[in-house]
């Protein structure tokens, strides 16, 4: 069995030791492909200092995230973009728009977005999408930037059908994590009519840890509750479940 975890901010733990027993917690439960987002400057040095350890196993992206857009952000990109140069990476992202926070930001959000769309399809690499109250905003930004180079992943997504639907229509997958756990939240009842060919699994650790640990830090071995709560909704296997999120991770990373 081969889980992948699409986000993860495993590189927010700085001991090394404690992040090797994360990382080999995960390679237990056959959790060996972690993407790392990136949300500012800082943590490019953190990204590239863990997949310098783990290069079979952990994965890059760039982008700036929307709740760290301010009124630098184009010296801010200009940073980040430049990083880019002599470094594989996968993705860009996490980026997006964030209306739970700050509304006050959203035109500059807007911009920082659509900038980085400019890069990714520059680039021929997917995004990955922060979207928090703000599904509109998100989607109309999607629409105006819709055509073939234009793929990706919806990040956390806890949206209704028709905004699944939507976000599929726009070529993006549904990255599905531990809110899946959460009773309340009825995106298990969302799933029943979303393939499973169009999902993909993560955790956003250290953040909305699955059903037993809410409320808890999360962490990327965690991915086997979501990926057991993903087999009681399409009633196959977690050996199954891992395969086709795995090989739909394949089709958005390439890798």
């Amino acid at each position: 069995m081969l889980l992948t975890d699409t986000h993860t901010h495993l590189y927010y733990e700085r001991d090394q030791q404690k992040q090797s027993e994360l990382l080999q917690r995960c390679f237990d439960q056959g959790i060996e492909r972690l993407f790392l987002p990136n949300v500012d400057v800082a943590s490019i040095a953190m990204i590239n200092e863990l997949v310098g350890r783990y290069p079979e196993n952990c994965f890059a992206m760039a982008g700036l995230h929307p709740c760290d857009v301010k009124d630098d952000f184009e010296m801010v990109l200009k940073e980040i973009y430049a990083s880019i140069a002599g470094r594989k990476i996968y993705a860009i992202g996490e980026i997006g728009i964030d209306l739970y926070w700050d509304k006050t930001t959203l035109r500059i959000q807007q911009k920082a977005f659509k900038e980085q769309i400019k890069w990714a399809k520059a680039l021929d690499l997917p995004i990955v999408i922060h979207c928090r109250e703000a599904f509109d905003e998100v989607f109309e930004v999607l629409e105006e930037e819709k055509d073939d180079k234009l793929r990706g992943i919806l990040h956390c997504f806890t949206g209704n059908l028709d905004q699944a639907l939507k976000a599929i229509e726009l070529g993006f997958y549904l990255g599905i994590g531990g809110v899946v756990t959460y009773k309340k939240a009825g995106l298990d009842e969302v799933l029943k009519y979303v393939p499973l060919e169009h999902i993909v699994l993560e955790t956003d650790s250290p953040y909305l840890a699955p059903v037993p640990f809410r409320g808890k830090p999360n962490e990327s071995s965690y991915l086997i509750y979501v990926a057991r709560k993903l087999s009681e909704i399409y009633g196959i296997s977690v050996d199954e479940i891992a395969d086709i999120t795995t090989l739909n991770s394949r089709k958005i990373f390439l890798v």
